[in-house]
């Protein structure tokens, strides 16, 4: 099965179950990923979260099923998931601008989310530069969070990581501490969500020798083989370009599939803002 068939079988199988209590866990084994791998991808394809996903598609169909039939909102609201009338008109309201009752009765458009069919671009008109290498284990010294993949906690939780370390003065301490391997602050993911924890631990960290400063706290990065990608261009949008790039492009015709080694985003200390700003994805390959 390819990455897009594995993809579009998790897809499908959300759509055969919209109306029921789905685990993330039991949608991410139907495209044999972990969850937050799952998670990742098809935000960065899709540009939403799976959490919006359901959202949208389950309030499209209650706005078809609300001005077709006489169904009454209560019922419908506990049929699409809500526990009550007013969580359903809240979202409802959110997503298509006008109440139920006032769709209803027709008033105002409603927004239509269709099923989602995954087609991959492989035209690859713009080229990308990578390299795959073979490295030795290193270790990484920084400040680590764990987040829960429930409520998707963890697209929310990083960037706002990123800001605390920039304000506490973490990032200058680490950016001394830099021993030249990789040149720059790292984004390290560590992926326990094929574990009971379902759970990802996030370090902000730089590559040292030695031991670990007092306040911060160590991880060895084990010998992996590497896709390396080059990302030219401010941040954020630089590098979530590439992410999709990747995983659009790059791996649907590498050959190449994720390993279990944990992934790194490398950014430079230059300005992030520039149009000129380097950094770098590194992604455990097999």
């Amino acid at each position: 099965m390819t990455w897009v068939e594995s993809l579009q079988k998790a897809i499908d199988y959300m759509e055969e179950h919209l109306l029921d209590d789905m685990s993330m866990e039991r949608i991410a084994k139907q495209a044999n990923f972990s969850v937050f791998h799952f998670q990742r991808t098809f935000s960065v394809l899709t540009e939403m979260s799976v959490g919006e996903y359901l959202r949208r598609r389950r309030l499209t169909l209650a706005a078809h099923e609300l001005t077709r039939t006489n169904a009454k909102i209560i019922d419908l609201a506990y049929k699409y998931g809500y526990d009550t009338p007013e969580a359903f008109s809240k979202a409802f309201r959110r997503q298509h601008g006008v109440s139920p009752s006032e769709a209803r009765k027709y008033m105002g458009k409603l927004k239509s989310y269709n099923r989602l069919g995954l087609q991959v671009n492989l035209k690859g008109v713009e080229p990308m530069q990578y390299k795959v290498v073979e490295r030795e284990g290193f270790q990484v010294v920084g400040v680590k969070r764990e987040f829960s993949l429930l409520n998707e906690e963890n697209l929310k939780g990083i960037p706002k990581m990123w800001e605390d370390v920039h304000q506490d003065g973490t990032a200058n301490v680490l950016t001394k501490l830099d021993n030249g391997q990789l040149k720059g602050l790292l984004g390290v993911c560590v992926d326990q969500s094929g574990t009971k924890s379902k759970h990802i631990e996030y370090w902000i960290a730089t590559a040292h020798d030695g031991t670990t400063p007092d306040g911060l706290t160590g991880l060895e990065i084990p010998a992996s083989k590497w896709a390396i990608f080059e990302v030219h261009g401010p941040m954020p949008d630089a590098i979530q370009k590439m992410w999709k790039k990747i995983f659009s492009e790059w791996f649907p015709s590498s050959g190449y599939e994720l390993a279990v080694t944990p992934e790194l985003e490398v950014y430079t200390d230059d300005n992030s803002s520039s149009p000129d700003y380097y950094s770098e994805i590194w992604i455990p390959v097999k």
